[in-house]
């Protein structure tokens, strides 16, 4: 199926910037829960915001959907109700949880529409750039037409499995984003209580095994410069390891550093809001443990 009609539903943080690249690749029509925000997105790029999800599924060959959780995702799907058709295609850019990706697959497959989960890495930097990893879940005959989609806002494509093991697959990467967030602002604490600086002890740390793109990058340029730039929800990681560590329980895998970590990034997300970024979890480190990382 060559699409050249596309529908993109959410335009928050990361989806804006997606969407944005599809405009230029495709005739796109978008819609988002705020309507004020469509209404920007379609006044600065030319392209149509839809009024409803159905007006959207009525007009699509591909519909995207990037929404903050696989219920919401089904939620506004579901309101396409009797629009979806035959060989129409969704494409779910969320970061959501195999078993609801699974559940909404077979809703639309009995409609005969296919359906990819195709959650992305890399953040709103590799997003405005149209770099992000794409990992994507589901049958050959739907994950062919797919990449052709997302192929306009990505570095690099992957097919990794059936539909939901590109859910699971970013759960486990956010979930050891989320272990070296902690384990990092953890050691980090100590070496600095113990008068190591914190430029010191990365310049060691970078050069050995321990190193990660935590201590690389993260740490040296927004908790050692005191700078904290919000790009990715702590409370949407915090959301990621709760479904890897369902990943593991359901599949009966040993699951302790991943549990530890959804305690520690709960722990954080209730201490710093729903807005802070996940990288701010060492802010939580840092006043448990009373010192700056600096």
């Amino acid at each position: 199926m060559a699409a050249t009609k596309v529908g993109f539903i959410g335009l928050g943080a990361i989806g804006w910037p997606m969407a944005r690249h599809v405009t230029k690749k495709f005739e796109t029509t978008v819609w988002n829960r705020t309507p004020a925000r469509a209404e920007k997105f379609a006044k600065e790029t030319g392209c149509w915001s839809a009024k409803t999800v159905a007006e959207v599924v009525g007009w699509a060959d591909v519909v995207i959907t990037c929404l903050p959780t696989s219920p919401d995702v089904r939620a506004v799907v579901e309101k396409g109700g009797l629009g979806w058709r035959a060989g129409q295609l969704l494409v779910d850019a969320t970061s959501g949880d195999p078993a609801n990706s699974r559940a909404l697959a077979t809703w639309l497959a009995a409609k005969g529409v296919g359906f990819v989960d195709a959650p992305v890495s890399g953040g709103t930097a590799g997003a405005e750039a149209g770099t992000l990893t794409v990992m994507l879940g589901g049958e050959e005959r739907w994950v062919t037409p797919a990449k052709e989609i997302v192929a306009a806002f990505a570095g690099k494509v992957v097919h990794v499995g059936p539909v939901g093991a590109g859910d699971a697959l970013k759960a486990v990467n956010n979930m050891l984003l989320a272990v070296n967030i902690q384990a990092a602002g953890e050691g980090l604490a100590a070496l600095v209580k113990l008068g190591v600086s914190a430029k010191a002890a990365l310049d060691v740390i970078n050069a050995s095994s321990g190193r990660s793109n935590v201590t690389e990058n993260l740490i040296p340029q927004r908790v050692v410069n005191r700078t904290w730039p919000r790009t990715f929800r702590l409370a949407l990681l915090d959301k990621d390891v709760g479904i890897a560590l369902d990943v593991l329980n359901q599949n009966g895998v040993p699951s302790d550093i991943t549990a530890a970590a959804k305690r520690c990034m709960a722990r954080a997300r209730m201490a710093l809001g729903e807005e802070a970024d996940h990288v701010e979890a060492i802010k939580e480190i840092e006043r448990q443990a009373g010192v700056e990382i600096k």
